[in-house]
Parts: structure tokens; C-alpha cells; sequence
């Protein structure tokens, strides 16, 4: 079931449903301060939401996106970082958490007197996560190849369940 939620229009905290709801039923609610006010003054309009896409867009950026796939011996994490210099690149692994960092360059900007439109992310980007099964962490191999970035661990066998017999 899909949630849905608003914001304030001052602050940047978000309501679900139930809050929204109460805002608009309970008098003495300050998020809908003029709801209740005689004058004829109306509460100013909520801005569209897609115009809060660069809010949401700043929740994203530096997150990296990845693939956690697994095939019969091995467990494989891609992610996409073209741009990326390899030398700019951090990969780790402790206990079962992987962590993939760097930093996106654009080159040099100092003769930029005005942007028009930027969309790409530039800068640093990070992600870590936990691995979903057991791998051996010392034979993983790391390539950077056309801007993909593929890490791959041999996955440990499991040893199957022993039946014991109680006495």
C-alpha cells in the first residue's frame, strides 16, 4: 500500500497521511494557520511537486547505484562509475560489508561564469552495504572496465546440515 505524505511548507519535515489529516481537522493545528481565520486572506498555495525535485535529487546524490547478483560460485557486485579514475576509486571490505568510494571529477570549472543547466553529479559518492551470503574475502577481484566497476567474490559452501541423533 502506498503511503503518501506531504511536507510543510516552511520546514522540511515530511507528514504522513494520518498527520495530514489531523492538520486539517484539528483547530488548534498551527500547519494550517489560516484554515480557521475569518479574514479573507487564504493560506498560500503549496508548491507543485515537481518542484521539489532538486530536494529529492540532493537525497541521492552520492549514493551510487549497484547490482548484488549471485551465480553458482560467486557472488557479484557491478556498479556503474564512468568518469571515474581508477586511482580515485576505494574499495573495502570488513566483515561482510562492502564499501565503494570515490570522487567524480568534471575537470577543472574555474572559467565557468554561469551555469544553464547541470544535471550530473561531480564530487564524492559512497556506498556500503552487507553482503547477502558468506564469501571468502581475501580471493576477491576488483576490474574497472568501460566504466563498470566489477567486484567479485568467490562465495564460501556452506556445509550442510548434520543429522544428530539424540541418545
Amino acid at each position: 500500500m502506498e503511503e503518501i505524505m506531504a511536507r510543510k511548507q516552511d520546514d522540511n519535515i515530511l507528514l504522513t497521511e494520518d498527520e495530514l489529516a489531523a492538520a486539517f481537522i484539528d483547530d488548534t493545528d498551527q500547519l494550517l494557520p489560516n484554515l480557521n481565520d475569518d479574514s479573507n486572506s487564504s493560506p498560500a498555495p503549496a508548491a507543485p511537486a515537481e518542484d521539489n525535485w532538486e530536494d529529492e535529487a540532493d537525497d541521492l546524490m552520492g549514493q551510487l547505484a549497484v547490482d548484488v547478483f549471485e551465480t553458482e560460485n560467486d557472488l557479484i557486485i557491478k556498479a556503474r562509475t564512468a568518469g571515474v579514475d581508477r586511482n580515485d576509486l576505494d574499495v573495502s571490505i570488513s566483515d561482510g560489508i562492502l564499501t565503494i568510494s570515490g570522487t567524480l571529477s568534471s575537470g577543472d570549472e574555474a572559467d565557468v561564469r554561469q551555469w544553464h543547466i547541470q544535471e550530473c553529479y561531480w564530487g564524492e559518492f559512497s556506498r556500503t552495504l552487507a553482503l547477502p551470503t558468506a564469501v571468502n574475502e581475501e580471493g576477491v577481484k576488483a576490474e574497472l572496465k568501460d566504466g563498470v566497476l566489477t567486484i567479485t567474490f568467490e562465495k564460501i559452501k556452506q556445509e550442510k546440515a548434520k543429522k544428530i541423533q539424540v541418545l
